[in-house]
């Protein structure tokens, strides 16, 4: 346990750091890094009011969080943050995540090795009988708001890879998995345009028409009997002369072969991960597309994507993507 009696640094040593700047630089509350002093995981001192915290403790402290990205969280974490989100006790799941941070889990393996296993966890839960209506909604409530404090944490400075354009298609109810999947896009450097659940057809192509440095477009599905709300995302994003690689996902598209009857160009994969990979591909030197208002310009490619597209022979994004990644 830290104490007052601490001895202060050794002559030299780097400048002792304030708590609030301590949880700054961690990118956590403030009453989390106090946690960490309370508890002996974060070495301090503290003078007067205020704790002191040596930048080469904090430097150690920092060590597991740079593990390799998507590090798997604990297994056994999934079943407690169930319980907890369908209980509709927000603190306790949090508390479920923050562990997992504190531990030195990242943000990405949070996500995909345990947010997403315990929302699979629930919808298996309440098709089965074991969670009611009013369970399922009070998990997916949490979820949104773990969703929004673990957001900021996928921003990345610098030049952007490109954009990515994803939504359900029409009778799509589900908003979360797009909202997980472009938190990691942007984790990843990509400027990502989410358009949530239940998008016409027509919002797909306007966006991705007016799209700058466009990869790909994403068609996210759960729900099965929806194929002919993908194909129609699907043709209105060809009349829109959109050249970017359309991609259709989630649990509902199951192998690349059912993407490609959709109209799709590929399959974005089993999984996030899978996903990840996919987009990552495509977002190679000659990956990124240019808009359609650009690719206007040049009337000479124009015409030939609008011939190959009336011979039948329209060039295909799976040149780019060899199978489910």
């Amino acid at each position: 346990m830290p104490s007052s009696t601490t001895p202060p640094p050794a002559p030299g040593a780097s400048e002792p750091i304030s708590l609030r700047e301590t949880a700054r630089r961690l990118g956590v509350h403030y009453m989390t890094a106090y946690r960490y002093v309370r508890t002996g995981r974060l070495p301090a001192r503290q003078v007067g009011q205020e704790w002191l915290i040596d930048p080469a403790d904090l430097a150690r402290l920092r060590e597991p969080a740079a593990a390799e990205p998507g590090r798997r969280a604990r297994r056994d974490r999934v079943p407690i943050l169930i319980d907890r989100m369908t209980a509709g006790d927000e603190a306790g799941a949090w508390r479920v995540i923050d562990e997992a941070l504190t531990g030195g889990q990242d943000a990405t393996g949070v996500y995909l090795d345990l947010l997403v296993p315990a929302l699979r966890g629930v919808g298996e839960a309440w098709a089965a009988g074991s969670v009611s209506v009013a369970g399922e909604h009070r998990a997916s409530a949490i979820a949104q708001r773990i969703i929004g404090r673990l957001g900021p944490r996928f921003a990345r400075r610098g030049r952007k890879r490109g954009t990515v354009v994803l939504g359900g298609p029409a009778g799509e109810q589900h908003s979360l998995p797009g909202a997980l999947i472009s938190d990691l896009l942007r984790g990843r450097g990509f400027d990502v345009i989410d358009l949530g659940a239940n998008t016409p057809a027509g919002s797909f192509a306007e966006t991705a028409g007016q799209a700058g440095q466009l990869v790909a477009v994403i068609i996210g599905v759960t729900a099965p009997g929806l194929d002919d709300s993908v194909r129609a995302a699907v043709a209105a994003l060809r009349a829109a002369a959109v050249s970017a690689p359309v991609l259709a996902g989630g649990a509902a598209v199951t192998s690349t072969e059912h993407a490609r009857a959709l109209g799709a160009d590929a399959w974005t994969g089993p999984d996030g991960r899978a996903a990840l990979a996919t987009v990552d591909r495509l977002a190679g030197p000659r990956a990124a597309t240019r808009t359609t208002a650009q690719a206007a310009q040049s009337a000479t490619q124009s015409a030939a994507q609008s011939a190959a597209r009336a011979g039948g022979d329209r060039p295909s994004a799976t040149d780019a993507v060899s199978g489910p990644a």
